[in-house]
């Protein structure tokens, strides 16, 4: 079976990073037993190219449990989730959210490979980049020790690669967002010696939102030194509550529907800070195909185009007149996964608001009732259901994904 990244050219400075990856994996003892031997051995276990014919032949749909080839040979899953096993034992000890430590050290395909490879048996098609799950490191230690728990995140998602090149080709890097430093060496690290494709924040740190100017520095150098992507995954805990008379969110009302919304509103504070103006190459994938703004657009555009005139105590007049371009196009320019639990309708609405360049094939995996089948299978047929053009098909499952994951700019 071929993988997404042994087809098509690469760039000086990913063979540059491939050549040096087993023996980083290896230094550090990680992944001694799969890491590559040698640089051309690497080459075929890590990050070699992307693929440029994905559409060369027609395949059937899914079956009729939604398995199968679709209308891609190969389909790119860039948004789901794993947790290594030394950084799962670390929450395990470390994390004070017991709910959370629940429900990751449950999910079995979260940190059980060979388990997470039976799974992916079903979906031959499907190959999947990898992302840290909740929590990130600056959740579980503070700024001093945080940078260690993403350096162990980050070799642990290295070596699943190494391992599955063929099921796991890429990986998005963790980042201890705590200590902004740290993170910009880290971000060095994994995407020059292990790697990684991307990184991943959530839409807050701890509270704080995205356009802190504390925060500017990560954007900035994924964006401009690196050239890679940020996948951006909502954040909020049951301590945000709905309702002020009340001490935490119940019925995970913080989850279910305060994720969208906290997508949105990192998503808002970027657009309206001007960060995009400032980086207009800056790139972001939303989880859950942008929150709640497709669906919301019009109500967006037409109360934004109003800001400040629900505002006393802040002076909102000059924001709109800074921005370059008017500010719904800025929304548009994100990313936005398929992920929306196989809603097909809200999948439509997504496509109509981010456009086919700007929607990504995802599954979420695996947070569903089936611990990982059924995001893939019902994200596959809400696509095709939708009466889509081969096209605008590949696009989705593949050639987007491609664009994202094949730029880096530095030469290691």
């Amino acid at each position: 079976m071929a993988t997404m990244l042994d087809q098509g050219p690469i760039g000086g400075a990913e063979l540059a990073g491939i050549s040096r990856r087993g023996a980083v994996l290896a230094a550090a003892g990680v992944g001694a037993c799969c890491a590559p031997a040698n640089s051309a051995t690497a080459a075929s276990h890590a990050h070699t190219a992307l693929p440029n014919e994905a559409r060369a032949q027609p395949a059937p749909g899914p079956d009729a449990k939604g398995r199968g080839h679709g209308s891609s040979p190969i389909k790119i899953d860039i948004y789901n989730h794993v947790t290594p096993p030394a950084y799962l034992e670390l929450i395990k000890a470390r994390y004070s959210n017991a709910g959370m430590v629940k429900r990751i050290a449950n999910i079995r395909n979260l940190w059980d490979m060979e388990s997470r490879i039976q799974l992916l048996e079903k979906f031959p098609e499907v190959q999947q980049v990898l992302t840290l799950a909740t929590p990130p490191p600056e959740m579980v230690a503070g700024p001093s020790e945080s940078p260690d728990l993403a350096r162990i995140a980050n070799d642990g998602m290295a070596e699943i690669c190494a391992r599955y090149p063929k099921k796991f080709p890429a990986f998005v890097a963790a980042m201890p967002m705590n200590n902004i430093p740290a993170a910009i060496k880290e971000m060095d690290r994994a995407i020059d010696k292990l790697g990684a494709r991307g990184i991943e924040i959530k839409t807050n740190v701890n509270g704080r939102p995205l356009d802190e100017p504390e925060f500017y520095p990560i954007f900035e150098h994924a964006t401009r030194v690196h050239g890679v992507p940020i996948w951006m995954h909502p954040e909020r805990p049951a301590a945000m509550t709905d309702y002020a008379s009340e001490s935490k969110s119940r019925y995970e009302i913080w989850q279910v529907m305060g994720w969208p919304y906290e997508t949105t509103a990192a998503m808002a504070r970027i657009v309206f800070s001007g960060i995009l103006d400032r980086l207009p190459d800056l790139r972001i994938v939303t989880h859950h195909c942008g929150g709640m703004l497709p669906y919301f657009a019009g109500r967006a555009e037409t109360l934004w185009a109003q800001l400040g005139s629900r505002t006393a105590d802040e002076d909102y007049s000059g924001v709109l007149k800074g921005l370059k371009k008017p500010f719904m196009d800025y929304f548009r320019m994100f990313y936005g996964d398929t992920v929306l639990g196989g809603s097909a309708s809200a999948l439509r609405c997504g496509l109509d608001f981010f456009g086919p360049d700007h929607v990504v094939f995802a599954s979420d995996c695996p947070f569903d009732p089936e611990g990982g089948p059924m995001f893939i299978r019902e994200g596959i047929r809400s696509i095709e259901s939708l009466d889509l053009s081969d096209e605008v098909k590949a696009k989705i499952y593949v050639e987007n994904a491609q664009r994202l994951l094949k730029s880096i700019k530095r030469q290691a």
